[in-house]
């Protein structure tokens, strides 16, 4: 099994190698498709990319897809659950890439990931369980034979994912709690996450994430803060640089923003709490702002 640790706007790229053969679990977003490619190309060594698997369908897990559908035309795509009908229609909506202004090409599928079932990757058998709460419909793989958990988004070494059907009205915060049960109850060696380094200390994770977890459910207007000043680093991360009159149109149109500030800012105007997230990011040194110019940091 290789990690293919990425930068931020890709989650991380699994491959495990087989004899002849390779699979992946996530790959990345569609802006990066072109060097997940060539990294995945120069891991497997003239093997054969037999499989694809999903851990979410979020932007930056497989906005790959389609790069490695066409470069490997005869890998099988797994993704979990729920959203099939929307990959298979193409529902940018239900599939969260308009709602949050991201981009994502299109891809099939051919297999799902049931819950409950497992999944042999080369010599690896990962079993699939259901953790919603980042997302509805994601899931984690867990080889059991060595202890090796692929978190995606559910744990991270120092926090997890925005839960993002909050943003949306649903109760979900219960569902992140039992996510993160689920994994204290797992025998894990080492946490392979959707962002960041490999980690072996999953207590003090878990602590971490309760802590972050205590935080959001006390203050939901905090987590929504949170999420949505991700949204708008996401993007410069994307643009690297973009005017505000740009940034500004694309908030506009951008359903999530409207959606948070309705739900829990609508005591200030749209632009005044626009600002207010603009200069707590200029603040904390993830942006720049100079001349009507806004730059990732």
């Amino acid at each position: 099994m290789v990690v293919l640790e990425r930068g931020w706007l890709s989650s991380n790229n699994i491959v495990f190698l087989g004899e002849g053969t390779a699979s992946i679990v996530d790959t990345g977003y569609a802006t990066h498709a072109e060097q997940t490619l060539a990294l995945v190309e120069a891991t497997l060594a003239g093997r054969t990319l037999q499989n694809i698997v999903n851990s979410h369908l979020h932007s930056d897990h497989c906005g790959g897809n389609a790069k490695l559908q066409h470069h490997y035309p005869e890998c099988l795509t797994h993704i979990p659950p729920g959203l099939h009908d929307a990959v298979l229609n193409w529902d940018e909506i239900d599939l969260s890439y308009e709602p949050t202004g991201q981009q994502c090409p299109v891809f099939s599928y051919q297999q799902l990931l049931q819950p409950g079932s497992s999944i042999a990757l080369e010599a690896h058998h990962l079993e699939t369980h259901a953790a919603p709460g980042h997302d509805p419909h994601a899931v984690l793989l867990f080889d059991r034979e060595y202890g090796v958990l692929l978190s995606a988004d559910a744990l991270w070494e120092n926090g997890f994912g925005v839960v993002f059907p909050e943003l949306e009205g649903k109760n979900a915060f219960h569902e992140v709690r039992e996510t993160l049960e689920l994994i204290e109850d797992l025998p894990v060696n080492i946490v392979v996450p959707g962002h960041g380094r490999a980690f072996a200390d999953v207590k003090t994770s878990l602590q971490s994430a309760r802590h972050r977890l205590n935080k959001f459910e006390k203050d939901p207007r905090y987590h929504a803060r949170y999420a949505a000043k991700v949204l708008l680093k996401f993007k410069l991360l994307e643009q690297r640089q973009i005017d505000l009159v740009t940034l500004t149109t694309w908030i506009n149109q951008t359903s999530y923003f409207s959606l948070l500030h309705q739900q829990f800012f609508s005591s200030t105007s749209s632009a005044l709490w626009v600002d207010d997230l603009l200069n707590d990011l200029s603040k904390s040194g993830a942006i720049k702002i100079e001349h009507d110019q806004v730059f990732d940091q």
